[in-house]
């Protein structure tokens, strides 16, 4: 029995789920650059902890209390699991038992421009592609349309205009509602605009990797997103791992590199003493060094949201912490900046980041 025909046709025997009364008044939402939409300063990306890897249940258990504690947007892409495509599934199956009743309520996006298919029609950014991504994505999600869909990365081999065009067509057919885009560099992002504007489908925001070791997007591209009215959500805050207490002490880093996409070249000796430096601060701090990474990332002249991605309601929790503190004295400010903001090393998403 395939997944897709698993989510849809199985009959579910949890209780039905109930939805906290005082979701909307736990955290505060931001508006997403000039647009109408707004966000909660941590979304729950749906990357590797959402696919056949971990048990349904705890999923859903995620999930439910996050909603219940006021994050709204839940962050999909087609490839996202393992395998590709189970964790669009997966939601897929929590919507039609769980969040059919609260869909209104919430903030979906799907992406499309990473490896999903064999062929020559299965990645990057052409039309045919894009477009079939999509069409795909719904089906999983079991939704007819969703609120952001993204071209997951630039695209060197199609032009800006056919990929920003894909997204126009999706946004006019109605599958989707804002068009967004990620990893593009500041140059081609300026472009995409350009076209979007032409195209009559404004752009509203950019997913770019940022951390306080990953500094890229300080580069020019949070000028040109100031600039063209778009907003910004951030992933991999915590480095994949590295900006967390665990790896503070780790006499084993084999730990940090499990995790796909991770270069454990980067787990370098002066990376270790910057990470302790940090840990120090986010002490001072009254946070974990993971807590003050995501206080960072969302602080006032940060993104707009950043992504969380977690496998238990402990870890869920303890990031939701992070949201009541974006205060940094300019000290604290100063001394991380010392210590990461020059630590170009450290770039996980150096690749997709600088296409284009």
């Amino acid at each position: 029995m395939s997944s897709a025909y698993y989510a849809q046709d199985v009959p579910d025997t949890h209780r039905p789920y109930v939805a906290a009364p005082d979701r909307h008044q736990k955290l505060e939402y931001r508006r997403v650059g000039s647009s109408g939409l707004l966000l909660p300063p941590l979304s729950l990306g749906l990357w590797y902890n959402f696919g056949d890897n971990r048990p349904f249940d705890t999923q859903r258990e995620i999930l439910r209390r996050a909603f219940d504690e006021g994050i709204t947007h839940f962050d999909l892409a087609n490839n996202y699991g393992p395998p590709y495509g189970s964790a669009e599934e997966n939601f897929g199956r929590m919507m039609r038992t769980d969040f059919r009743p609260y869909r209104d309520e919430m903030v979906l996006s799907t992406k499309a421009g990473w490896d999903m298919w064999p062929g020559p029609y299965g990645m990057l950014g052409s039309r045919k592609y894009v477009l079939a991504s999509l069409e795909e994505s719904l089906r999983r999600m079991c939704v007819e349309s969703v609120d952001i869909f993204y071209s997951h990365r630039a695209d060197e081999g199609t032009p800006v205009a056919e990929t920003i065009g894909a997204l126009d067509t999706a946004v006019r057919q109605g599958k989707a509602l804002y068009a967004g885009i990620s990893s593009y560099s500041p140059e081609r992002t300026a472009e995409a605009v350009a076209v979007a504007r032409e195209l009559g489908t404004p752009l509203i925001i950019h997913q770019p990797a940022y951390s306080m070791l990953n500094r890229w997007p300080e580069q020019g591209l949070f000028d040109v997103l100031r600039g063209s009215g778009m907003g910004s959500i951030g992933f991999t805050a915590l480095a994949q791992g590295l900006l967390t207490d665990k790896y503070l002490s780790d006499d084993d880093p084999e730990r940090a590199t499990a995790r796909p996409s991770f270069d454990g070249r980067v787990l370098t000796a002066q990376t270790r003493e910057r990470l302790h430096g940090l840990g120090a601060i986010a002490q001072e701090r009254g946070q974990s060094l993971a807590q003050m990474a995501l206080s960072w990332a969302i602080r006032p002249g940060g993104v707009t949201s950043t992504l969380i991605g977690v496998s238990s309601i402990a870890q869920l929790e303890q990031n939701l912490e992070a949201a009541a503190r974006t205060d940094f004295t300019d000290d604290e400010l100063a001394r991380i900046d010392e210590l990461a903001g020059h630590t170009e090393e450290v770039d996980l998403w150096e690749e997709s980041a600088s296409i284009g």
